[in-house]
């Protein structure tokens, strides 16, 4: 294939924005997704994707039908544009800072209900106090959680390090650790004090899930060869209110089994087998690493959970002292 040599290009007449605006149209493929992500009007987007064609001399999206599709010129630009405009980040990044008493930000934070419930619900009631121009934008675990962080459409991802395992390729941290344990009505009329294996396998099964990835629970009791009867799969927190008043029974955080056990007639129970402990960490991309905001809020989500659930697992094992050596010198 011949190597094409593009003329050269006098940046003086080259808007930036146009490049932030072709990244949005190649990941969105759509004029009024890229607009709305960019907090722009659609006709707005229209004059800057005509624009890009005029600067790449190319259409860069071709409708066909009812389907966008990207040219092979376009396909082409993604990864250089995207490594630009990352390196113009991290040139700017290096030259500003962060005052969250002031300045305005809003962070994307990937999480679930029951991390927001019981780890991010503290920090949502400081913030108008502490950082009253940043606000959180808190969306439902769902998609491809890794192309997320990696394409920028959030800041930060708050997961189980058991279930994101494969993907722990990007910076991430340790936050905090939680159990699983069984949930049932306060007056079960079959569970007394304690759970048996035989119920847990044969009462009606209340699964729990975020939607698009399974509970680790549930991957703990289906590599423990243990069967359940499920008769409902809902999310974490609406999971309990069906537990009232029925035969349903669930397996359960800990931490927000205990928070609804204050307001709802339910009994928590030491499940009959044993189940592996979780440990949330927070998951980044590397282009975030020194953006100041970005720190601040990392900063500001490990010193909540050290607040809230005392120190990390990772932070134990760094306090932890080296044993004295016992041979003689």
């Amino acid at each position: 294939m011949p190597i094409v040599t593009l003329p050269p290009v006098d940046l003086r007449r080259v808007d930036l924005n146009l490049l932030v605006a072709f990244d949005a149209l190649m990941q969105e493929r759509s004029v009024t997704r890229a607009a709305a992500r960019l907090f722009i009007g659609q006709s707005a987007m229209s004059a800057t994707l005509a624009r890009l064609r005029i600067l790449f001399d190319d259409p860069i999206l071709i409708r066909h039908g009812r389907q966008v599709d990207s040219t092979p010129v376009a396909d082409a630009l993604v990864e250089p544009v995207r490594r630009a405009l990352e390196m113009v980040g991290g040139i700017l990044t290096k030259h500003s800072s962060f005052d969250p008493a002031t300045d305005h930000r809003t962070f994307i934070i990937n999480a679930s209900d029951y991390l927001t419930f019981v780890f991010l619900r503290p920090l949502l009631r400081s913030l108008s106090e502490e950082a009253p121009n940043v606000k959180l934008r808190i969306l439902p675990v769902s998609g491809d959680l890794h192309q997320e962080l990696v394409q920028n459409k959030v800041d930060l991802l708050i997961t189980a390090r058991e279930v994101f395992a494969q993907q722990l390729d990007l910076p991430n941290e340790e936050l905090f650790t939680d159990r699983y344990v069984c949930a049932v009505d306060a007056d079960h009329p079959e569970v007394g004090k304690s759970i048996s294996l035989e119920q847990l396998q044969s009462l009606p099964y209340v699964a729990t899930s975020t939607g698009r990835s399974r509970n680790f629970a549930e991957i703990e009791l289906d590599r423990l060869g243990i069967r359940r009867n499920i008769e409902i799969t809902t999310t974490f927190t609406l999971g309990f209110f069906l537990l009232i008043g029925t035969r349903l029974i669930s397996l359960v955080h800990e931490r927000l089994g205990k928070e609804f056990q204050k307001q709802l007639n339910i009994r928590l129970l030491e499940p009959p087998v044993p189940i592996r402990r979780i440990t949330e960490i927070m998951v980044w991309t590397e282009r975030n690493t020194d953006d100041p905001g970005h720190r601040w809020l990392r900063e500001r989500l490990k010193r909540l959970a050290l607040e809230q659930f005392g120190p990390s697992p990772a932070s134990k094992r760094r306090q932890r002292p080296k044993a004295r050596s016992t041979r003689p010198r």
